[in-house]
């Protein structure tokens, strides 16, 4: 069994961990620590920890700290806990390290739980509200680099394209030659990386340039 170290300087939260600890796994010792340097002093006395460390409110000054604290104590696993957590911060750590859980305060106890559970095996756990976040900023970032691959006008013979509308129909609608239309079509194939209207309906559909709604309308 692991000893557990809260680094935590809040009564209220420290006592909820020691509460919700007791009901989900099992271990040695719990240890509370309030600064940094505690925190070192016992992850050199206990380096097999799992530390539960609320990252907002204690002392370190970045992401890279808790880096090279990882790297430094390699058998030790972590969850964070926090009210607030930049996507940049989340990134940084979740890509360069897999020691780290996330929670966020509003998670449910059965997320705590589960967070409780897996860290205390070795594994990663984040938490529904980081998850949806990052990949919700995916999203939104594929979309953005869509818009900047393509002019306006090829995004709106693509969307065209998508819709079902022939090359004749797209270019009597815009008042261009079929050719002209052709040309368009060949270069927004290249610059997406597809070969057919059938890979490039789909990726109109995944940058947000078609609404599934229009599609299926």
């Amino acid at each position: 069994m692991r000893n557990i170290i809260i680094a935590d300087n809040q009564d209220i939260s420290n006592a909820g961990w020691h509460y919700l600890l007791k009901n989900q796994i099992d271990f040695s010792e719990i240890h509370d620590v309030t600064e940094k340097k505690e925190l070192l002093a016992l992850l050199i006395e206990n380096p097999t920890s799992l530390v539960i460390l609320d990252y907002t409110l204690f002392d370190f000054d970045s992401v890279n700290e808790l880096l090279i604290l990882e790297s430094r104590f390699n058998n030790v696993d972590w969850i964070l806990f926090s009210d607030e957590l930049s996507e940049e911060f989340l990134r940084t750590l979740l890509y360069n390290t897999h020691s780290f859980s996330v929670l966020m305060k509003d998670c449910t106890k059965e997320e705590i739980g589960s967070a409780l559970k897996e860290a205390d095996k070795g594994y990663r756990y984040i938490c529904n509200h980081v998850s949806n976040m990052l990949l919700d900023n995916n999203k939104n970032q594929h979309n953005l680099n869509a818009r900047q691959i393509l002019t306006i006008t090829e995004q709106e013979i693509l969307k065209e394209m998508a819709l079902g509308k022939t090359t004749k129909e797209i270019a009597a609608h815009r008042n261009v030659s079929a050719h002209t239309i052709m040309t368009h079509r060949k270069n927004i194939f290249r610059k997406i990386e597809v070969n057919n209207v059938h890979e490039a309906t789909k990726y109109a559909m995944r940058s947000g340039i078609v609404d599934m709604a229009e599609y299926y309308i």
